[in-house]
């Protein structure tokens, strides 16, 4: 292919850009290419420069990614010119560079006048990696000495994150090292915890749930747009959010729905809701980048030890179950999801990271246990989102990623059932993963596949349970009981009745209200018709 670009347009300058890792094997192929450029990404793989350097035909331009385009750090613009010089000495033709593409930074941070001035100081947005990309180039056109003030700076705000005490906390430091291994297990195997959670809850067979979410309609939104801009108190905002709260109680029990949600109103997204509750972490306010399509986000930033200075649901889950006498899930975003949705730390390993947010979020689960929770579900919509590009790099980033899960839902007694929910999943690649976690009830979207997915469960022999959504929530289309049912007819030809639950694909949170309403009502008739058939023996 390249070989016809050089020649169908013998005149145009070819750069090939690479990044979110090394070349690994394919640097003497990228090397052989007619191109007149190579961009390398020096951020994700600092080690392959040399190799590139040796291998490298003397007028191949070099693009050296030496900025970090996926993360929000300012940067040590010192030592990035102390790996530069010797290059450059050498009379190659360098150009300097962001790692990849700005998307993935927040445009200017110059508009975040409410961040803390000192952690504001530590970081650099896409309009001030290009300063920095500046910078850099002055400083190799006309020497050091001529940006010898914006050197100092970015020194200086290097060195002050590196010994701020706000980055570094003896306690969270001292419960890492003091872990072992049995905090990342369960009392017990699961076919014990299954027969004491089937005796506590006492569920029928088919038994239905939602995710989690329910809409968040323009009222709602308001109420917390006008909270955060003072035109209300906390007190009225408060009072509305238990008026919703009780509403969708109300209405779960008057559709039939055997374990229930509190809606989750009190809540404005599943990462930035814990984060602003747990120390280490910033927000901003403008910091939005692209996450697909039209759709974008705004990441938070994850500064230092992590670790929850008091508890976080408790509150809005006993304030739910004292509504009804039904089961009512406690509702958790893992840690791993959290990580992989948030700007991280780039001083230490991410799973060093993970594990602080698997023991705060820890804590949340032993504190909704002790209020009377039975049941805790703990989100990790983003495991998959965290694989490395290299699959002989999946395995050591899945370990990890797994026992932080087992962190966080171990520290209950056995007769506590924990449910995990994934979305976007596709699972033959990671099906050991997913049972390595030893999660009592697992949640995930299926239902566009026509029960396919739940293939990868058969062929693992998955021993838990599994709840196999079996409406697409992502449309505004209201399935028909029928539709329903032969969904949960192909779940039961592929895995026993015993194991299943009956739940949409994923949370509520962007549907209107009459659509959800009616779709819910038809799922459970037809968990109601899936168990007037169901064996005898069958029973959550």
């Amino acid at each position: 292919t390249y070989s016809m670009l050089a020649t169908a347009a013998p005149d145009l300058r070819l750069m090939l850009t690479t990044y979110f890792g090394g070349l690994g094997d394919n640097l003497a192929t990228a090397l052989s290419l007619p191109v007149h450029g190579l961009h390398i990404d020096l951020v994700r793989a600092p080690e392959q420069l040399d190799a590139v350097i040796a291998g490298a035909r003397p007028d191949l331009v070099l693009s050296l990614g030496v900025i970090d385009g996926r993360n929000i750090w300012k940067a040590d613009l010192a030592a990035i010119l102390d790996r530069l010089e010797p290059v450059v000495a050498a009379g190659r033709e360098v150009i300097v560079a962001p790692s990849c593409s700005l998307l993935h930074t927040p445009i200017d941070l110059d508009r975040e006048t409410g961040l803390d001035p000192e952690i504001r100081n530590w970081l650099a947005f896409a309009v001030q990696k290009v300063a920095e990309l500046a910078v850099l180039a002055k400083a190799r056109n006309q020497g050091r000495d001529a940006v010898r003030t914006a050197l100092d700076a970015a020194s200086a705000a290097v060195g002050s994150r590196r010994t701020s005490p706000r980055i570094n906390s003896p306690a969270v430091q001292a419960r890492l090292r003091a872990a072992d291994a049995a905090m990342a297990r369960r009392e017990s195997a699961f076919h014990v915890r299954r027969k004491l959670q089937q005796e506590k809850l006492g569920l029928p067979a088919y038994p239905t749930t939602t995710i989690g979410s329910f809409p968040q309609t323009p009222e709602v939104r308001k109420a917390r747009a006008d909270r955060d801009k003072g035109t209300i108190t906390d007190a009225v905002y408060e009072q509305f959010v238990r008026e919703e709260t009780a509403r969708a109680l109300s209405w779960q029990e008057e559709v039939g729905l055997d374990v229930l949600v509190h809606g989750e109103f009190e809540r404005n997204d599943m990462v930035q809701y814990f984060g602003e509750q747990l120390s280490g972490f910033a927000f901003t306010k403008f910091g939005w980048v692209q996450s697909y399509g039209s759709r974008c986000v705004r990441p938070p930033i994850i500064f230092g030890d992590v670790s929850r200075p008091k508890p976080m649901t408790v509150g809005w889950w006993r304030y739910a179950r004292s509504l009804t006498d039904k089961p009512v899930k406690g509702m958790l975003t893992g840690p791993v999801t959290i990580l992989n949705w948030s700007f991280l730390r780039d001083d230490q390993p991410r799973s060093v990271t993970c594990r602080q947010l698997a023991f705060a979020m820890r804590d949340e689960v032993v504190d909704l246990e002790k209020a009377g929770a039975a049941i805790i579900q703990i989100d990790e919509a983003a495991l998959r989102e965290g694989l490395p590009l290299r699959h002989s790099e999946w395995q050591a980033y899945l370990d990890w990623a797994v026992e932080c899960f087992r962190i966080t839902s171990s520290g209950v007694a056995d007769a506590t059932q924990i449910h995990t929910h994934m979305c976007y999943s596709e699972f033959n690649d990671i099906i050991g993963a997913i049972g390595a976690m030893d999660a009592d009830v697992i949640s995930i979207e299926t239902a566009r596949s026509q029960m396919e997915l739940l293939d990868a469960f058969v062929g693992y022999r998955y021993p838990a349970e599994i709840g196999p959504g079996v409406y697409d929530i992502h449309s505004p289309r209201v399935p028909a009981i029928g539709e329903m049912t032969d969904l949960l007819r192909a779940a039961a030809r592929r895995l026993p009745a015993d194991q299943l639950w009956v739940n949409p694909d994923c949370g509520l949170k962007t549907r209107k209200w009459p659509e959800a309403k009616l779709a819910i009502e038809n799922m459970v008739a037809a968990a109601q018709a899936a168990r007037a058939s169901a064996p005898a023996s069958a029973g959550a």
